[in-house]
């Protein structure tokens, strides 16, 4: 009897330690900026999860909101990714991020409906064409519907007005973010992150903001802009990007004056992250080889400068 009993006493012992297992592999949680979503929950995700034997759960939304959601401890998680150092400044001052390292890039662009009344126009643009208006005169067209983010919480919604910005001195057209964008919190024209480029291709907008990562991942068409106005050349960041500002009143009601910041993610652990050593590895994994190749299948550039 003794040897069934002990038999026993261990089998309950590997169930309960089995169930404890899984039960902290149910909360391994990624937060990440909204653009990201086919990267994270579709290819880095599902490879941590199967590499590790854990269950990943991924939250999406645009970055500043997130960052304020993790800073309130309104939702808890192991590890949060950003675009711009923007959002990781604000979870260092509420003490929850000690560093962040930086783990892709990628580049403003303009995605378009492959099957909207202006896809010939932008086809043209596209292809080179010697006939093909500028795109931001295509923009400009009264009936086109242009879609894009909050920049009251998303970094996206704020990287297109200094895409536009610049684009305005660029190309020397002093209304041409006022022609494109008309105010900055445009309610025609701002919608969620995470539903952005569905929209477009449900043909509830023409045209849309995205960054060249996610509107690849979404097998979208998009229109690449130089490196003056696509925010994605670090070189650029002094001597160029900070020519550009704009003011706006952030979701807590405090008015506040942005600056452009180069397109780089950057992941960090957070400090009351449930499973510690589970977001270290998640983030040395988006940094392996293994993570930048699923990366740069999703249209992403390498990371670019140092940790935050």
């Amino acid at each position: 009897m003794i040897p069934e009993r002990r038999t026993t006493v261990a089998t309950l012992l590997l169930l309960a330690a089995s169930t404890s297992f899984a039960h902290a592999a149910e909360d391994f949680r990624v937060t990440y900026a909204g653009s990201m979503g086919v990267v994270m929950d579709k290819a880095l995700g599902p490879a941590f999860a199967k590499a590790q034997q854990v269950n990943y759960q991924g939250q999406g939304q645009g970055a500043y909101g997130m960052a304020n959601l993790l800073a309130s401890k309104k939702v808890v998680a192991d590890v949060f990714v950003s675009v711009t150092p923007g959002p990781i400044a604000v979870l260092q001052k509420a003490g929850l991020v000690e560093k962040a390292e930086p783990v892709a890039s990628t580049s403003m662009v303009i995605a378009y409906n492959p099957k909207g009344k202006y896809a010939q126009a932008f086809d043209a643009i596209r292809e080179g064409k010697a006939n093909a208006q500028p795109w931001w005169k295509v923009l400009q067209t009264p009936s086109l519907r242009f879609g894009r983010t909050d920049p009251a919480t998303d970094p996206q919604g704020q990287n297109i007005i200094f895409t536009m910005m610049l684009a305005s001195r660029y190309y020397q057209q002093p209304q041409l973010t006022k022609n494109v964008l008309g105010d900055t919190q445009n309610p025609q024209q701002v919608f969620a992150e995470g539903g952005l480029l569905s929209r477009l291709e449900a043909g509830q907008v023409d045209a849309a903001s995205g960054y060249e990562s996610a509107t690849r991942s979404a097998k979208l068409p998009y229109i690449t802009l130089p490196d003056e106005i696509n925010l994605s050349n670090p070189e650029l960041d002094k001597t160029w990007y900070s020519k550009v500002s704009f003011a706006i009143t952030d979701a807590k009601g405090q008015q506040k004056t942005l600056h452009p910041q180069p397109l780089v993610f950057y992941a960090a652990v957070l400090k009351n992250a449930p499973h510690p050593e589970l977001a270290q590895k998640f983030v040395k994994f988006m940094q392996s080889e293994e993570g930048q190749t699923l990366f740069k299948q999703n249209g992403y550039g390498q990371p670019k400068g140092g940790a935050l």
